[in-house]
């Protein structure tokens, strides 16, 4: 075939791949001089940063963009004013869940908007459970400065000859205070570790969480951003958890996890950090996930023997679904050069921060579990 045909035919070919999808807005009383976001589980849509991809203008209180996605692609996004307290809200007083999509064919969506979350007062009920500290704005060499939570267990206040294991998790603002949490929905993380140390099935733990930023998912992919963020972990966050609280600073007493992109650098962490992390929960993890293959580089890097214990799960609904493929190739590259691991799916299960919480002692009982 000549060469101009060939590269025809493959244009043509990817193309017939890709769907539009367009998703055209209307709103009821919107504030002057309001600008109109989409943030959704992809890069087009921001990957969830609420701020960044702006509709354009059609016509007055109408707004409009078009997309392309692979045939067979799940999206979710949200509609805001570019930030989460000015989140569109369709009930009052609701939390609305994300807008869903396969996308099968071209497709247009066409949503109405009358309210916006700062223009009512939302009550968001919950409280944290036991005792937080909090570290304001801790920088890092390459990454934006973040906050830290530091959840103390029961016993750290009474008993002080006493030193403990750490979990350190990623999107910390999502992991114990429904009123910080990005959905308002939190993990209930604080919940579920008070049961368990009170009931003696788990040791007592410290858990540190870490909030995201901005960049989250560079902060949470491999390169120079990502690294500088384990670093910034390794280097920073756990030699300042050390000094000032007592911990076990050990690697078999020190834990990390996280979902989605989270799930993903904390595998990074305890494959390329396995010196001071032994233990990893990936819940939902984005192995491979729109140009992201981290299965690669583990299959490539594998002959360097490491020892953990490794927690893996996921759901199997929308986003989940389309993460399923990298969670297997990775669970087969890792059984083919000898690793054990837990995984556990959950049917019926979405991508979301009320998901990932029931199925938060897993990891908590096979990492902490009292003798």
């Amino acid at each position: 075939m000549p060469l101009f045909l060939l590269c025809f035919f493959l244009f043509v070919n990817t193309y017939a791949q890709e769907n539009s999808v367009t998703i055209n807005v209307q709103t009821k009383d919107l504030p002057a001089g309001s600008k109109v976001f989409i943030t959704g589980n992809n890069r087009q849509m921001g990957s969830w940063n609420p701020g960044l991809i702006e509709l354009d203008s059609i016509a007055e209180n109408i707004r409009s963009k078009k997309f392309l996605f692979s045939k067979g692609e799940n999206i979710e996004f949200k509609i805001t004013r570019g930030d989460w307290q000015n989140e569109a809200i369709y009930k009052v007083g609701e939390t609305p869940a994300n807008f869903r999509l396969k996308v099968e064919k071209d497709t247009a969506i066409s949503i109405f908007i009358e309210h916006w979350k700062d223009q009512f007062e939302q009550i968001i009920v919950g409280q944290i459970t036991g005792n937080v500290e909090y570290v304001k704005d801790l920088e890092g060499e390459g990454i934006l400065p973040r906050d830290i939570i530091i959840w103390l267990p029961p016993g750290y206040d009474s008993n002080l000859n006493h030193y403990y294991p750490v979990l350190y998790m990623h999107d910390g603002q999502n992991l114990f205070d429904p009123r910080t949490a990005s959905f308002g929905v939190d993990w209930q993380l604080d919940e579920t570790a008070d049961s368990l140390i009170r009931n003696e099935i788990i040791e007592e733990i410290i858990i540190v969480g870490i909030y995201n930023s901005s960049e989250r998912r560079s902060d949470y992919s491999p390169g120079s951003k990502g690294y500088a963020y384990m670093n910034f972990i390794v280097n920073k966050l756990k030699p300042f958890i050390d000094e000032k609280y007592r911990t076990l600073p050990d690697r078999e007493n020190t834990a990390v996890g996280g979902s989605s992109m989270g799930g993903l650098i904390s595998f990074m962490l305890l494959w390329e950090h396995n010196d001071v992390f032994a233990k990893a929960a990936c819940f939902s993890p984005a192995f491979k996930y729109i140009g992201l293959d981290y299965v690669s580089f583990v299959d490539s890097t594998a002959s360097d023997k490491r020892s953990f214990s490794l927690y893996l799960d996921n759901g199997d609904v929308g986003l989940e679904e389309q993460l399923q493929s990298g969670i297997d190739d990775m669970m087969e590259v890792l059984k083919k050069h000898g690793y054990e691991f837990e995984w556990f799916i959950d049917k019926n299960a979405e991508h979301n921060e009320a998901a990932w919480a029931k199925r938060a002692w897993r990891p908590l009982i096979q990492f902490f579990r009292k003798e």
